[in-house]
């Protein structure tokens, strides 16, 4: 009958393993954070500013170094393995290779399911609490706003933008132009500020030039549909929106017609990142291998197995890039790579078994 409990070797392994992995990232992560609070320091108004402003610069940057951070778990807790014989032992009791890496694997499949369904939403929510358009992806280094109703056609450009402590938008630099449904211009305001709140766009001490030509100063009120949400949903980067939030925003992005792939790309490589965890975890183990306990060359297998990962680091943002521009499917430029690295380190583990 099959067991669901996990028997003692495999928990003995998995926790090796998550200790491994967390002496990784913890020398990493504390590594960053140092260097970030330094240079952020003349930046922010106190040290309690400077340290939110390191943490959170400190998780975007927790994605590019996961991966890594897990293949590195994976060698020092092979490494610690075998200097103690421990791993020697349990080859000798008749486990393959792949019986003892599966504890492995379930731990980075683990950490690929907490990165993407609790990290990436806490990040994002950090991130995109306090956004300018420095963070958005603009066109023509400008906001572009544009609604069309019954009564006819608002379009707006800013220059720059923030976010108020009320979750208003406040626009500099702003221009509206209002037309009615046969495109003729009725009005065109200019002013140094406006505000988009969730009842519209007030304008104060802005300059408005009628359909007749004539030029008055004073604060303008326009109905609108338009909301601070839904303009922060257009401009938004894929890698500012969270897991949880992303299908239903591609869902609405695909319904009013603009390009999804990037989005598309950011979903798949969340919705896989178990995936990736494994492929390093079992990269990591295929670079474990060896016969040697006494005269383990630990820092030769180190340092080829960190040129291995920039290289695949490099080849990743290569099918991504395919995956945005629409050269491949975004689900097949995310599940590729990792594909691939699986099935060689496989191979080699295998071919490394029978010699």
């Amino acid at each position: 009958m099959y067991r669901l409990k996990p028997n003692v070797l495999t928990l003995f392994l998995m926790r090796r393993f998550f200790i491994s992995f967390l002496l990784v990232m913890l020398t990493t992560c504390g590594i960053i954070f140092a260097v970030t609070f330094v240079e952020r320091l003349s930046s922010n108004p106190n040290a309690i500013a400077t340290l939110m402003d390191a943490w959170v610069r400190l998780l975007e940057y927790v994605p590019m170094f996961l991966p890594l951070a897990v293949f590195m778990g994976t060698l020092v807790a092979f490494y610690n393995l075998t200097k103690s014989s421990e791993l020697i032992i349990a080859s000798g009791a008749g486990l393959s290779p792949f019986q003892i890496a599966r504890p492995f694997l379930v731990g980075a499949f683990l950490v690929g399911i907490f990165a993407a369904t609790i990290v990436n939403p806490y990040s994002v929510n950090l991130t995109t609490r306090n956004l300018t358009n420095h963070q958005l992806k603009l066109i023509d280094e400008a906001i572009w706003l544009r609604e069309t109703s019954d009564e006819g056609y608002l379009t707006a450009r800013a220059m720059n933008m923030n976010i108020s402590k009320n979750h208003d938008i406040i626009f500099e630099d702003i221009m509206v132009l209002l037309q009615d449904p046969e495109f003729r211009l009725k009005e065109r305001i200019s002013a140094k500020k406006a505000t988009l709140s969730n009842k519209g766009i007030d304008v104060k001490q802005g300059e408005i030039i009628g359909k007749d030509g004539v030029t008055t100063k004073g604060s303008r009120h326009i109905d609108t549909k338009l909301t601070p949400q839904t303009v922060l949903e257009r401009y938004l980067q894929p890698d500012q929106i969270s897991f949880w939030k992303l299908p239903a925003f591609i869902h609405k992005m695909n319904a009013i017609g603009v390009s999804t792939r990037g989005h598309l790309v950011q979903f798949w490589t969340l919705f896989f990142l178990p995936l990736t965890m494994m492929a390093m975890a079992i990269l990591g183990i295929a670079f474990s291998q060896t016969k040697q306990r006494r005269n383990y060359s630990f820092g030769i297998k180190f340092s080829l197995g960190i040129v291995t990962c920039f290289a695949l680091y490099f080849i990743v943002n290569v099918f991504n890039a395919l995956g945005n521009t629409g050269a491949l499917p975004p689900i097949i430029a995310i599940v590729a790579p990792q594909i691939i690295i699986i099935a060689g380190a496989c191979t080699f583990i295998t071919s490394f078994d029978t010699i």
